[in-house]
């Protein structure tokens, strides 16, 4: 059998599994299969196949149809630019995490180089890594409860070459005497020029979850209690005060949050200004909170 026999047999049983994407999921999983860029294979449509590659692709193929997100088989993700791995102890970085990486650069632009930042619940790292990556000068201290999640952001931080201006901290990020003292250690400041977080933001009972998320993404990096508000409130909250003047704070949340966590930045009066970004799509998705003097 060929190649191209193969790639369309695939992308026809991903349609017949009601995948979303299936021939862009087909030609990833064949490139990753065959180890060759995704524009190689059209180079190579009349190769025939052998039955050890036929045997790989089979295995990846089965994963993908049991909902397995592409991500995850591959093993990556790109995020602002940057190849990051991820597996199932991390969140699939979504392109829409990617308006707090640029609302840090826009807010910084006129700042003093070493600034110190703080990315909560860090996950795969993508945003504080993406940050670093942006402000040579910048320090940071990355948070999460998971040590398996820290340990694939150390392996990040090596491949994108920023090891040496990020500290780890395994610790609830609600643990903040915990996490300020290592900042104030690590970056030698006492507050914090930009505090970022992609924080479990979901209720228990939301309906709206798509079943592959919930059977393969880490639950713990989705969901919270008060209909999904209470780490954006705490988090918010015991942080605040260690904002710097001027600092910001980016938290992404969910779609229908905005109107809560406007009232509760204001509630915190700490911010002289609040807003709410919106994604692409259009939907509410970060509370931006700035102070300046």
């Amino acid at each position: 059998m060929k190649l191209k026999e193969i790639l369309d047999k695939t992308t026809a049983f991903f349609k017949d599994k009601k995948i979303e994407s299936p021939r862009l999921d087909a030609e990833l999983l064949l490139a990753h299969g065959l180890k060759l860029e995704r524009i190689q294979l059209y180079l190579r449509f009349d190769q025939p196949m052998k039955e050890e590659e036929l045997a790989v692709l089979r295995e990846l193929v089965r994963r993908r149809a049991s909902g397995e997100p592409v991500a995850y088989i591959l093993g990556y993700r790109d995020f602002f630019g940057h190849r990051f791995e991820v597996n199932s102890d991390v969140l699939i970085p979504r392109p829409e995490t990617e308006h707090v990486v640029e609302e840090v650069i826009q807010w910084a632009k006129d700042k003093e180089p070493n600034l110190g930042f703080i990315d909560l619940g860090a996950g795969s790292g993508c945003i504080g890594l993406s940050l670093l990556k942006e402000f040579p000068e910048a320090r940071l201290i990355s948070v999460d409860l998971s040590e398996k999640a820290l340990e694939v952001a150390k392996r990040n931080a090596d491949s994108l070459e920023v090891s040496d201006r990020v500290k780890f901290i395994h610790a609830d990020a609600g643990n903040h005497d915990v996490v300020m003292s290592a900042y104030k250690e690590f970056v030698g400041k006492d507050k914090v020029d930009a505090l970022v977080s992609n924080p479990p933001y979901i209720a228990h009972n939301d309906p709206a979850v798509e079943e592959n998320v919930k059977k393969f993404e880490p639950n713990s990096a989705l969901y919270a209690d008060a209909e999904g508000l209470a780490l954006l409130k705490n988090w918010s909250q015991v942080y605040g005060n260690h904002l710097m003047v001027p600092g910001i704070m980016l938290m992404e949340m969910g779609m229908t949050q905005g109107p809560a966590m406007k009232e509760h930045f204001a509630g915190l009066k700490i911010f002289n200004e609040i807003s709410v970004i919106k994604d692409l799509s259009g939907h509410d998705r970060v509370i931006r909170g700035v102070t300046h003097g």
